[in-house]
């Protein structure tokens, strides 16, 4: 019989994360959404009137900010309390609310931008210089400045921000199928037992020795996703055409331009990352073929791609394990990161127990009002720790810059958000590297630390040109099919894998279930943070204190600068590609080690 998963009610309360920190109770929630939706009514009084006086301006700058941080964290709780099961209806309802406060604020702010952009430059600016206030919104207005040509009418702004919600509606489709709907045909695990594939399981599967269940794992979440192709294709083409509908209303050449201008990111960053990678494909093969070599079979398929392939090594942790092991892995960052970093593991911003429900993946969520929150499922394995690094690496950046920025400047943009969570992870693979002398462990962390660059850089930049051929198929007016897509992907999985791996025919479907591609043209800065990130733990390591400071320099500047710049501080050239060619010279010298140390591994 299948092991039964826990329900949530069942997880002990000092397991789970403390939500109460943002509201005691629902109840407390639900009062603070009626105040908060009330307060949004006193933004029209400022309508028509931004430009009478720097009091009345500097008031409505005030005001949106407050209840901007006041609406994100109504959001917070409710996403993050539907997350943690979603099959709670109470709790979907109070998402919805809260999207639908979100987008409620949006359309009663939409005037502002327009309206600011008509007051005289030379009024705006002597207005800035009445009170030092107004200093709080510099970046504001630079931004403000910066978007000025994509810019629409009054008119046009408020119908563009009532729409935001419709809008979301493709991914919130794929989202509630995903998390809660979709479901996998059992398996028989090593034991023989029956067992229940889940989407925190999977990989776990997908790591197991025994290829029997393996191929059973991967066969099972493949004809789900399949015998929901069609839907899932069209959620998918919607998602894409409302990105198009808002870059052609905002005057964008392209949705990849809008994204990218978003952060003030050069195109071309996303142009040299793929194929600076495409460079540097052939060390890709050379670890398929040393993974196929390894695992001593005639075929390597797809869901051989987890397996370790160090022989009679499956290394496990305990949780608490886990956190003292990154805790020392991170002693080069310094007593105030350390002292960060216990107080999230003591003070539960972590909810890492599985349950029914439970939203797949994991995640960091930032937010200015409180701590930052990770959610994640803890199956004991290294890639759970690499995990809870990784997402205690983003929790510390939004914490250190909520301290350090005022609210206006302290959310980090996109772009640099995998930079400190990669760091972390490297960190700890450098500190596990250096503290073993077992060539069996060693070459298994090596192995760990080229899967995770194979996944972050090589298979993050496949995603995107994924998302980048799509976009442009649908801009070209070609359809995008449940075959048109399919295809394209299956096609991609051959060129990023090479010719050693037989591209299995399930795995043409894997697009499907990719959250992130609801997110346009994400996906291609976990690449871009991985290489950042391998760029600054050097620096770290070989420099010490000097390099720290500089770093908590890029930690401590939230969204103060543009990101290129915020990395430029810390170091690391991002307009460049040199970062990405350095991330793949080390993926190459770290797979000549590792298959130095195998030969000195005995089979079996």
């Amino acid at each position: 019989m299948a092991k039964a998963i826990a329900k949530r009610s069942e997880i002990p309360v000092e397991k789970r994360w403390a939500l109460e920190d943002l509201y005691a109770t629902d109840t407390d929630w639900e009062e603070d959404y009626e105040r908060v939706s009330a307060e949004l009514t006193r933004i029209e009084q400022y309508r028509g009137h931004l430009g009478d006086g720097e009091d009345i301006l500097l008031a409505y700058l005030d005001l949106e900010d407050s209840l901007s941080s006041q609406v994100e964290k109504l959001s917070m709780y409710a996403h993050m309390s539907s997350d943690v099961d979603t099959t709670n209806t109470e709790y979907q309802a109070m998402e919805m609310k809260a999207r639908a406060l979100y987008a409620k604020f949006w359309e009663a702010v939409a005037f502002a931008s327009p309206e600011m952009m008509e007051i005289p430059q030379e009024k705006l600016a002597a207005f800035r210089q009445s009170s030092q206030r107004y200093r709080l919104y510099d970046r504001y207005f630079t931004l403000m400045e910066r978007e000025r040509k994509h810019t629409r009418s009054k008119e046009v702004e408020e119908l563009l921000a009532g729409a935001n919600e419709m809008a979301h509606a493709a991914g919130n489709i794929f989202g509630m199928f995903n998390n809660a709907d979709v479901k996998f045909a059992q398996i028989l695990d090593e034991n023989g037992e029956e067992a229940q594939v889940t989407h925190g399981r999977y990989v776990g599967y997908l790591e197991s020795t025994d290829r029997n269940v393996r191929k059973a794992a991967f066969a099972s979440m493949y004809a789900s996703y399949s015998q929901y192709i069609n839907t899932l294709a069209a959620a998918y083409s919607a998602n894409v055409k409302q990105a198009q509908f808002f870059a052609k209303a905002r005057g964008y050449s392209s949705t990849r331009q809008m994204y990218t201008s978003m952060n003030n990111v050069p195109e071309s960053v996303y142009d040299n990352l793929i194929e600076t990678v495409h460079e540097g494909l052939p060390a890709m093969y050379h670890y398929v073929a040393l993974r196929k070599k390894m695992l001593g079979v005639e075929e390597l398929h797809m869901y051989d791609v987890y397996v370790p392939i160090v022989p009679d090594c499956r290394v496990s942790f305990s949780y608490e394990e886990a956190k003292a092991t990154i805790l020392e892995a991170l002693k080069p960052m310094g007593e105030t990161y350390l002292d960060a970093m216990k107080e999230g593991f003591d003070h539960r911003w972590i909810d890492a127990c599985e349950n029914e429900g439970k939203r797949s993946g994991a995640y960091c969520s930032g937010g200015t009002m409180v701590h930052p929150y990770v959610l994640m499922t803890w199956q004991g394995t290294m890639d759970n720790m690499f995990t809870l690094a990784h997402e205690m690496g983003h929790a510390l950046h939004s914490y250190f810059s909520t301290q350090n920025q005022p609210h206006q400047t302290a959310d980090y943009v996109i772009f640099v958000a995998e930079v400190a969570s990669t760091c972390n992870e490297i960190l700890l693979t450098r500190y596990l590297l250096n503290t073993t002398g077992d060539p069996v462990r060693r070459a298994y962390v090596i192995n760990h630390f080229l899967d995770t660059i194979k996944g972050t850089l090589y298979r993050q930049t496949m995603f995107a040109e994924f998302e980048m051929k799509a976009h442009r198929m649908s801009e070209k007016g070609q359809a995008l099919t449940s075959r048109s897509l399919s295809d394209m992907y299956y096609d991609l999985n051959q060129l990023y894998f090479g010719p050693d791996m037989v591209s299995d025919d399930a795995i043409r479907y894997e697009w499907a279930r990719i959250p992130h591609f609801y997110s346009p043209f994400y996906v291609y800065q976990y690449a871009t943070g991985v290489s950042a990130a391998a760029a600054l733990s050097d620096r770290i390591l070989k420099e010490g204190e000097s390099a720290v400071r500089d770093y908590f320099r890029f930690l401590t500047g939230g969204g103060s600068k543009d990101p290129i710049d915020l990395l430029k501080d810390a170091g690391v050239d991002k307009s460049s590609p040199e970062p990405v060619r350095a991330t793949v010279r080390l993926f190459d010298q770290m797979l000549g080690e590792l298959e130095a140390l195998l030969q000195t591994v005995p089979e079996g």
